[in-house]
């Protein structure tokens, strides 16, 4: 295939499951409204993990079996990055908007360079110092938006949540490189999905789920089919794509559009008041996440050689 069109394929798969994770965050708002955040994750993670065992069975991919070995790594994984991860997030929705949560996950590159400094002995150069207090500048602005506040700590629960749910990421992230299982992307995200419904099942016997389930419009439905379907499968999958043909770092620049979905996709769908305090403040914690990864660095470098 010519390298360009392959490019534009893998930026395609990227952009799309940005696009799809950015509108997750609406789904999930709009779904809140009727189940508690954990037997809406039940009814997610079961579609998710149907759709992708019949996208294995059609695709043929190679054998389902896990040698014994790496199951204690998937678990894992999947109780960080499954798990925990949608559980913070689902329960941080309750109480703070769709797009201020897509401002705040923005934030994650961060903590990965932290916990980079401390388990990995990365020296923290000038740079990055300033691109991290740049962020922490852009998620005062957020968690103050509306408030009246002047610029400072106000978080509630929901910032709160938001914010460890992207520590959480960083350290799951940091996981899936120690914890390397040599699975094809779509078998592995088959079994994160099975492993998130597996967990979250016994909450909806405790909750009584199934009671709010039968009360669901068809609008509901759909949300929750688009964050099964498209989100813990197809996203996963066409990430995984991109990154057979982009290096990590080039893909990692997709990242930056994912907030910008998630504000165009609250306000069309949910209805949400632009707050421009809580933009200004998104926009710079994506300056901040740029100059912490050097990229700035880079394009600067890029542009001063062009001339």
């Amino acid at each position: 295939m010519n390298p360009f069109r392959a490019m534009l394929g893998a930026s395609l798969y990227a952009t799309m499951s940005i696009t799809f994770w950015g509108v997750s965050f609406v789904s999930t708002k709009a779904v809140l409204d009727k189940l508690d955040p954990f037997t809406l994750l039940v009814v997610r993670f079961g579609i998710g993990a149907l759709f992708l065992f019949a996208l294995l069975l059609v695709t043929r991919q190679q054998s389902l079996k896990i040698p014994l070995r790496y199951i204690p790594h998937l678990i894992v994984l999947g109780m960080l990055g499954v798990f925990a991860h949608q559980v913070i997030q689902a329960t941080a929705l309750l109480h703070i908007n769709a797009s201020s949560a897509g401002w705040l996950i923005s934030f994650s590159p961060v903590f990965s360079v932290i916990l980079s400094m401390i388990f990995l002995h990365e020296k923290m150069t000038l740079p990055k110092a300033a691109g991290v207090i740049i962020a922490i500048c852009g998620v005062l602005l957020i968690t103050t938006a509306g408030t009246g506040k002047t610029l400072g700590f106000s978080l509630n629960i929901g910032h709160f949540l938001m914010i460890l749910s992207t520590l959480n990421w960083a350290i799951y992230s940091v996981l899936l490189k120690k914890l390397s299982i040599p699975l094809p992307a779509l078998v592995l995200t088959f079994y994160m999905s099975l492993l998130g419904f597996i967990l979250t099942l016994p909450f909806l016997f405790q909750n009584k789920g199934w009671e709010k389930i039968s009360h669901l419009t068809t609008i509901e439905w759909t949300h929750l089919i688009f964050l099964g379907v498209f989100v813990s499968g197809i996203a996963y999958w066409y990430w995984a794509k991109a990154l057979e043909v982009l290096e990590a770092s080039q893909v990692s620049v997709f990242l930056y559009l994912e907030p910008i979905s998630t504000l165009i996709a609250a306000v069309l769908m949910l209805h949400e008041r632009v707050i421009y305090t809580s933009v200004v403040g998104g926009i710079i914690i994506i300056i901040g996440v740029v100059v912490v990864n050097g990229q700035l660095v880079a394009l600067m470098n890029r542009l001063v050689w062009r001339r």
